[in-house]
């Protein structure tokens, strides 16, 4: 049995999607049922000069925003969004969405979505509603399901420097941190903090050398490259990832990252459903070492 999926960029070819609930969008099924997942669903999604219509999942899902100024519709409110945005749309959480131009995005769904001839996990509710829109403003409390990536959040330099009441980004605290171990950087998105239950999704930047060696954990992972070029090696097979490969690892499947071109990497990574407190990440080295240590 194949634990682990790998789409390259090329493969990825957006068709018309959801027919007489939408107008301009094109998408692409990435991880789901077809690809083994359980817990993950991800899909391409690019949406020009038009809209989907309101709906709610019975599962929760996330995004994150590559191009273009898409405006969610979400909590009663419309929010115009920019590149690096993202969110968690709670479950049963009534959206819509509306671009002007061409804007392209990813969404994440937990668990992944049923397929044909099951009974239905998304409803829809009517047109976008007629909302003034707003800019986004990541300060705003009430919008507290959005979220902001800015260049410095993933810089450990910047992070170590004071940040200034009046900064134009999240008021900075535990739950805006970054890790930082193994040359590797992460950078949490969505989790808890902006009402994700099912699910997580973050950054990950490699350094020059940067490695994770390996290991498996009981959660599915996907890994959408976004720069640079890192070797992944999944249950002992090894694969090179450029930007906008996508790698998905199930639970169980034996997985490690390493970066050997010298190179800075980043990619978008989810993990579903979201890691126990405890003890989610079974490293092969600490018990090679328990085993040699025993005798």
């Amino acid at each position: 049995m194949t634990r682990y999926r790998l789409v390259r960029r090329e493969e990825i070819e957006l068709a018309p999607g959801l027919p007489g609930q939408s107008s301009g969008l094109t998408r692409f099924g990435l991880i789901g049922e077809d690809t083994g997942a359980t817990h993950t669903g991800l899909i391409m999604v690019a949406l020009e000069d038009g809209h989907v219509n309101e709906h709610l999942h019975s599962f929760e899902s996330s995004f994150y925003v590559f191009s273009g100024n898409p405006v969610l519709y979400l909590d009663g409110r419309a929010i115009r969004l920019e590149p690096n945005a993202c969110g968690a749309i709670p479950v049963g959480a009534p959206h819509a969405w509306r671009s002007e131009g061409r804007a392209e995005w990813i969404e994440m769904l937990s668990p992944r979505p049923r397929g044909a001839g099951r009974p239905p996990d998304t409803f829809f509710l009517g047109p976008p509603p007629d909302v003034p829109v707003a800019p986004f403003d990541v300060r705003d409390p009430r919008n507290r399901n959005l979220f902001h990536l800015r260049e410095a959040d993933m810089d450990a330099a910047a992070l170590s420097r004071g940040s200034k009441v009046g900064d134009p980004t999240v008021s900075a605290s535990m739950a805006t941190a970054a890790l930082l171990y193994s040359g590797i950087t992460v950078k949490m998105l969505v989790d808890k903090r902006l009402d994700a239950q099912l699910h997580t999704m973050f950054m990950v930047g490699y350094q020059p050398g940067a490695v994770a060696h390996p290991h498996d954990h009981p959660f599915e992972e996907s890994y959408v490259m976004l720069e640079g070029e890192v070797d992944v090696v999944a249950d002992d097979d090894r694969y090179t990832l450029r930007p906008g490969d996508v790698f998905w690892t199930g639970v169980g499947c034996i997985h490690a990252f390493y970066e050997t071109q010298g190179g800075i990497v980043q990619w978008l990574e989810t993990s579903a459903p979201g890691p126990p407190d405890r003890h989610s990440y079974r490293f092969e080295r600490d018990w090679e070492y328990l085993a040699e240590k025993l005798g």
